[in-house]
């Protein structure tokens, strides 16, 4: 089981962190994304962290802002936010699989918004 935490509502130009805790299995092996939906839209892909904290991959549209890292130790990833904008509104979604791109796990979601 995945559990996305970290969520709420900032002003724009903040920052949030959200954090992504399994439960019931070790995530040392396992690659996490973090795809997100906002309202009327399709879940997007956000950001994705191999195995080995090296290997990392982000969308164009928060490349530069947004900052995957993974702490195997306490079972969790994280997604640091900054420089938030409207257009980051959304449900944000912590996924787990064998590889990068590869997912079969998914949490439940935790919302974002960004609004003045």
């Amino acid at each position: 089981q995945l559990v996305e935490s970290g969520g709420g509502l900032v002003q724009p130009g903040g920052s949030l962190r959200l954090s992504c805790a399994a439960s019931g299995f070790t995530l040392d092996y396992f690659a996490i994304g973090w795809f997100r939906q906002a309202p009327g839209k399709e879940r997007e892909f956000v950001a994705a962290i191999g195995w080995s904290s090296g290997n990392t991959d982000y969308s164009n549209s928060v490349k530069g802002r947004f900052t995957i890292s993974r702490d195997n130790a306490k079972n969790t990833v994280f997604l640091q936010m900054n420089s938030l904008k409207p257009d980051d509104t959304a449900v944000y979604y912590c996924t787990a699989g064998p590889s990068l791109h590869v997912w079969d796990t998914w949490g439940q979601g935790t919302q974002v918004t960004v609004s003045s």
